[in-house]
């Protein structure tokens, strides 16, 4: 019987490893020296780079002449004996090539360097993949996303997976994509937000799901995009919505943990970021708290429903100073501006049990305490105008009962570009998706 065979490349970082042995090394070409008795070729893999050593003499010629004609970020593969060297200046290690072949060449003219403008590089984002901080990136997601499930599979959640067609909006209707679906109308879902109170009402307890959303949104913030990972949590049984606030600040927290322990020297190395673990508990602040603060530093807000992204940067900071804390729960929303299936406290109908969690001055997180009462839902639903028919397969979710629930919603690369300091989500979205980008 055939079993599977491991075709891990060695990589660059183990090469010191194997002091005085003949090894095969694969990578891409970062530069050629080509001097009048030696030539130098740095190869570069994801985990480094490694300096390769080429004497020009009679044996060589052959080799010398391949060398010669190769260019930056052609992949090669390089047979030759490791040496160790304190004279060598990139990590004291060299190869002394006795053989090499082009596995792929590249074309001599690049399209883009490290000073091309993000929309070019975008354009390329397979070459401007490359280079070091744009793989960290990306095993730093690859580590948050395993840290989030490790705990939430600690704390007996269930993983769903929710379609993304769907028969009707999510939200209020607007910002919705929609798409010819056999003869009547699809649209692709914003959220799994009525499927996560599904499996409410289905008696699953605690739920997650890590997947694609959609949002047709014409803003060209750095905060935005068309196509976005969304991770959404959802969890019965609850008193208040402070009960989803203790669960996403835990939740957080691990996370934050498990990539400052396995990533944390790199991304100093790469971005000259420290990431903070943050305290428990989040600082807590209502909504109604932070306009009047705002209001003392200066910062008038023309609509009296939310804070606007300025409001936010400003009561980061203000947290930061005061709390020497990164993050903050902003609480009691009013109706206004949150869906109808908030719950909303008897002692005060005009707002919501909801909050936002706003990230070193980036809101990064909706969530709420949910309506599980058909009759208040209902009701909920009609005094913001919504037509029912539409609402009818989720409003049947509660009819037959459903546990007292709430959860949030968070984006997965809005997280990423806050805890790295990055300019734009563009930077940590592995292909970005935008009201004037539709490739690669």
């Amino acid at each position: 019987m055939s079993s599977f065979k491991n075709t891990e490349k060695l990589y660059i970082k183990d090469v010191k490893n194997y002091e005085g042995q003949i090894i095969e090394i694969k990578g891409f070409v970062q530069s050629v020296r080509n001097l009048k008795k030696v030539q130098f070729v740095i190869l570069r893999d994801k985990t480094g780079l490694l300096q390769l050593f080429i004497p020009k003499d009679e044996m060589n010629e052959k080799l010398n002449t391949l060398v010669s004609e190769i260019s930056k970020e052609s992949v090669i593969s390089v047979t030759g004996k490791v040496n160790i060297d304190a004279n060598v200046k990139l990590n004291q290690v060299e190869i002394q090539v006795q053989n090499m072949e082009v596995l792929s060449a590249s074309l001599p003219e690049l399209p883009i360097d490290e000073n091309s403008p993000l929309d070019l590089l975008l354009d390329w984002r397979f070459i401007d993949l490359r280079q070091e901080k744009n793989t960290l990136i990306f095993e730093i997601q690859t580590t948050m996303e395993h840290a989030m499930r490790e705990w939430w599979i600690n704390n007996n959640f269930v993983e769903i997976h929710t379609p993304k067609f769907v028969g009707t909006a999510t939200e209020s209707g607007a910002e919705v994509f929609e798409l010819p679906y056999f003869g009547r109308t699809a649209y692709l879902a914003q959220s799994p937000q009525f499927y996560k109170q599904m499996a409410m009402a289905a008696g699953f307890g605690r739920v997650f799901e890590i997947a694609p959303v959609f949002r047709a949104n014409s803003s060209h913030t750095k905060r935005h995009d068309t196509e976005f990972t969304s991770v959404d949590v959802e969890i019965s049984w609850i008193d208040s919505y402070e009960d989803v606030m203790k669960c996403e600040e835990e939740w957080l927290t691990y996370v934050i943990t498990k990539i400052t322990e396995k990533h944390g020297k790199r991304i100093k190395e790469v971005f000259d970021v420290d990431i903070e673990i943050p305290a428990l508990p989040f600082p807590r602040m209502t909504l109604t708290k932070a306009r009047e603060i705002l209001s003392e530093i200066g910062h008038i807000i023309d609509h009296k429903e939310d804070l606007d992204p300025q409001g936010e940067r400003l009561i980061g900071e203000y947290i930061k100073k005061n709390c020497n804390h990164d993050y903050v729960f902003l609480t009691e929303y009013p109706t206004s501006v949150r869906a109808f299936y908030h719950m909303r406290p008897p002692s005060n109908p005009d707002v919501t049990n909801s909050f936002d969690l706003i990230g070193k001055g980036v809101e990064i997180t909706t969530g709420a305490q949910r309506e599980h009462r058909a009759d208040i839902l209902t009701n909920q639903a009609l005094e913001k105008g919504y037509n029912l028919e539409p609402l009818k397969d989720y409003i049947n979710f509660f009819k037959y009962g459903c546990p007292p629930h709430g959860g949030f919603g968070l984006g997965l690369t809005r997280l990423i570009m806050v805890l790295l300091h990055l300019d734009s989500v563009r930077e940590a979205t592995f292909i970005y998706r935008g009201p004037t980008r539709l490739n690669p």
